[in-house]
């Protein structure tokens, strides 16, 4: 398969593993605390990721590599969990597409101002085209306000972008999984010392569906959707194929549909295809 063909199929997987990142936190919120519900998922994640390194006797990245690898964890380990696990006590997930919609433009930004990428004027075009898209489609459902909500939201979505960016342009040389991996064993002992501390003194009363939340944003939101979102982006380019993220939120509201039987109107289809024809556009002038 051509690298480029290649980087686009990845990047959807990641993508489509990611949509449901904001309603499985939303469940986990409801019962965790956001800052141990943050901490434990990396935690978890860092654990299987070491086990994955030492399994495979993978070197040791170049202390050149640590700068990246800090600002990556900082980002998708870090700033991005916390932020929306923050934002979603103020917010519903639902709210949150407004500001999902933003990502593919800010992770452009970043691949422009840390991965030298130089996209076409026209990117730039079909890029806000499509985040007005979702935006609006978001808006057309109406909006509950929350000042700190969506200040949480916006740093979240500035925080993602920059991870994305910075982790997709190490990958190019260490490797997509190898990045996430590293990047979560490096924020292993900060992260396990604030889960001991943050632990909750009980969980008789967790809900199943915090459960399943907590497990899903740590093996999948955490670990596996980063190996192939990060191959994806340093195959096919960062600010292309960062534009497939404009298909997470209707990806989540149709999972809804699928899986809760809720239903899909009219203008969600209207706005997915305009979606789509955004994505192919910014795929041609990207480069």
């Amino acid at each position: 398969m051509e690298k480029a063909t290649s980087g686009w199929v990845n990047g959807f997987i990641g993508v489509a593993i990611f949509a449901g990142s904001l309603p499985a936190t939303r469940a986990a919120v409801a019962y965790f605390d956001p800052t141990f519900l943050t901490c434990a998922r990396a935690t978890i994640a860092a654990l299987l990721g070491l086990a994955l390194l030492l399994l495979l006797r993978q070197p040791r990245p170049k202390a050149t590599d640590l700068p990246s690898l800090a600002l990556t964890a900082l980002g998708v380990v870090i700033g991005f969990p916390l932020l929306t696990a923050l934002a979603l006590r103020h917010v519903t997930s639902a709210h949150s597409i407004i500001f999902v919609g933003l990502l593919p433009l800010c992770t452009a930004l970043f691949a422009v101002l840390r991965g030298g990428e130089r996209p076409r004027p026209a990117f730039w075009l079909f890029s806000a085209l499509g985040s007005a898209f979702v935006v609006g489609y978001a808006v057309m459902g109406g909006v509950e306000a929350s000042l700190e909500g969506d200040l949480l939201m916006l740093a979240a979505i500035v925080a993602c972008g920059m991870g994305y960016a910075e982790g997709a342009r190490l990958s190019r040389t260490l490797g997509g999984w190898q990045v996430i991996s590293w990047a979560l064993v490096l924020s292993l002992p900060v992260m396990l010392m604030v889960t001991l501390l943050t632990m909750p003194k009980s969980i008789d009363h967790t809900g199943l569906p915090a459960w399943i939340g907590l497990a899903y944003v740590s093996l999948f939101s955490m670990l596996i959707g980063f190996v192939f979102w990060y191959r994806g982006l340093a195959q096919g380019g960062i600010a292309a194929v960062g534009q497939l993220q404009l298909f997470q939120p209707f990806m989540g509201l149709g999972l809804a549909a699928l899986l809760l039987h809720e239903k899909v109107s009219w203008a969600m289809l209207v706005v997915t295809l305009g979606a789509v024809v955004c994505v192919a556009g910014a795929k041609k002038y990207a480069k």
